[in-house]
């Protein structure tokens, strides 16, 4: 049984579809009931098995209650992909404190609270793992980012000590950092996606945004049994995004 935050749209969604065709059953956790019903429907239509639980992350007491609504339907949870995210981009100045509280309570307290609630249960499970999932913001210093940027990072070495303590109980945590992909959190903002997400992908060495189907392929293959021994590890897929822009080729190179 998996529980996937923000499974409402982008990464979240495309994770939740292939943990599905995986044959895990998934709990899909958002604010919009109709993209969670929507998203369920594409798992059913595709043989799987999903269940939608509406919540809002933001609030202190949304971690404990996701996981005994998933408990009370399925009675487990093995896998949770920590993937909701806040994102506001704000210079200093402009920051006030409900915002800074907003990103924190949706980006590091309810994944880490989301985990203590499911703690029983991940210790009885025979593969329990936590995925989450940063941002190529938690290893980069850029203007208006101040206060999301500070959330991921806090994300990943909120990874790495949870890792090191739940060892002893088998419970692998791992993250992966996406750099910028074409998902709604980076466009909704702007009246013309196409022409931002071109922009994104000219900051990307590799000369493109990412797709949420290649971020899903790597949150599975780190709850697959075949990545046993990985625990603690942050990696990153993002095109090249933390090693800065791309050098022009000098005159005659191609």
């Amino acid at each position: 049984m998996a529980i996937v935050t923000g499974a409402g749209s982008g990464i979240g969604a495309a994770a939740a579809r292939l943990l599905a065709s995986q044959g895990l059953r998934v709990a899909l956790v958002g604010r919009r009931r109709e993209r969670l019903a929507a998203v369920r429907g594409e798992i059913d239509a595709a043989g799987g098995a999903a269940l939608t639980i509406t919540a809002d992350l933001a609030l202190k007491t949304t971690p404990a209650e996701v996981v005994d609504a998933v408990l009370d339907q399925t009675g487990r949870v093995d896998v949770i992909v920590n993937n909701a995210a806040s994102l506001t981009l704000k210079s200093i100045g402009e920051f006030t404190v409900d915002d800074f509280d907003d990103l924190v309570a949706v980006n590091v307290r309810a994944p880490y609270f989301l985990v203590k609630a499911a703690l029983p249960s991940l210790r009885a499970s025979p593969a329990p793992v936590v995925v989450n999932v940063s941002s190529a913001a938690a290893a980069m210093y850029r203007r208006r980012q101040t206060v999301y940027g500070l959330t991921k990072a806090a994300l990943e070495h909120m990874t790495m000590n949870m890792a090191a303590e739940l060892a002893s109980d088998r419970i692998r945590v791992v993250c992966v950092r996406p750099g910028p992909v074409a998902t709604e959190i980076h466009t909704s903002a702007f009246a013309d996606s196409s022409v931002r997400l071109q922009e994104l992908g000219a900051s990307v060495p590799l000369g493109r945004v990412g797709q949420p189907e290649e971020i899903a392929r790597w949150i599975w293959h780190l709850v697959d049994r075949d990545a046993d021994w990985v625990t603690g590890a942050v990696l990153t897929i993002d095109g090249g995004r933390v090693l800065g822009l791309a050098a022009a080729p000098a005159p005659g190179e191609q």
